[in-house]
């Protein structure tokens, strides 16, 4: 969510982290963010608690897309995973989890930043579909499971 062109990465990690803990207040999920370690990292993993957010950074040469990836794979859960990673998209889909963009997390985020409503509609959220072949009417599971996702974000 960050993305990696910024001059300070801890500020920028600790407003999230910080950003992340008022939205946890406000909307009681349990959240996990994952930091890459992958070449400022310490020899092992590292997780912490702070204000109810679980923070983790992967290990110096390992990339945060494998702990997302193993997280994911070994504790199997109603798991909403806020990436635009398509790899881990597929692998969240797999695992029966509900990955959502990025893009999309940011605008309700931002929504709920500035105050409004938490049980407002985000029908403006609509996932980005592909030309398929069916009924336009219907939606596919997918794209149901990922509105049923963001309805809950």
């Amino acid at each position: 969510m960050i993305g990696i062109s910024h001059k300070d990465l801890k500020k920028q990690r600790d407003e999230l982290v910080d950003s992340l803990i008022a939205y946890r207040k406000k909307k009681g999920h349990e959240i996990t963010v994952v930091f890459d370690g992958w070449k400022t990292g310490e020899f092992q993993e590292s997780r912490s608690k702070t204000g109810g957010v679980t923070v983790i950074y992967s290990r110096l040469g390992e990339k945060a897309d494998s702990v997302i990836k193993g997280i994911i794979g070994s504790e199997r859960r109603g798991w909403i995973v806020i990436t635009s990673d398509r790899d881990i998209s597929d692998h969240a889909w797999k695992y029966g989890a509900v990955p959502v963009s990025s893009e999309n997390f940011t605008r309700i985020f931002t929504k709920h930043k500035q105050d409004y409503p938490a049980n407002e509609e985000y029908e403006d959220m609509e996932y980005q579909e592909h030309r398929r072949k069916g009924s336009p009417r219907k939606l596919s599971k997918k794209e149901k499971a990922i509105r049923r996702a963001l309805s809950k974000l």
